[in-house]
């Protein structure tokens, strides 16, 4: 008398789970954990660079500002021999969106300004002549940001 041994419910083939017939494709849940931990990790480390860039992009812009403002400026002093507290003056000179520029101060011997952004709470600050030294700007014509 033979004895037949009953075939597993469950077989290996190319790959694949066979199970009552028919094949199951998919992940297991460890390796489905595996690469959700490594997408968590790549965020921790991408997410803070972005913020950074962000912030030196706004910075850059508020200093583009300033020294189109002081080129501004100079091209009004010419014409004027005085600087003015009043953008609108100064033609064809536009902020970047999000930038706003405050000249302090402005006489026949020179002028200061603030930049500030929508966007950061850094400001940047300049001042040219005999301006008074602004913020954290200490050396004439040197735009400094804190």
């Amino acid at each position: 008398m033979a004895v037949c041994a009953a075939a597993p419910s469950s077989t290996q083939r190319k790959g694949r789970v066979v199970r009552n017939g028919l094949a199951q494709n998919g992940f297991t849940l460890l390796e489905l954990l595996v690469v959700v931990v490594i997408i968590g990790v790549l965020a921790a480390i991408a997410i803070p660079k972005y913020s950074n860039t962000r912030e030196k992009a706004y910075v850059a812009a508020m200093k583009t500002d300033l020294r189109n403002l002081a080129t501004a400026e100079e091209a009004f002093f010419y014409d004027s021999a005085k600087y003015t507290l009043t953008l609108a003056q100064m033609s064809n000179f536009t902020t970047t969106p999000g930038v706003t520029i405050t000249v302090n101060e402005a006489t026949k011997l020179g002028w200061s300004a603030t930049a500030v952004s929508a966007n950061t709470p850094r400001q940047c600050f300049v001042f040219s002549g005999s301006a008074a030294a602004i913020g954290s700007a200490t050396i004439e014509g040197n735009i400094s940001c804190s």
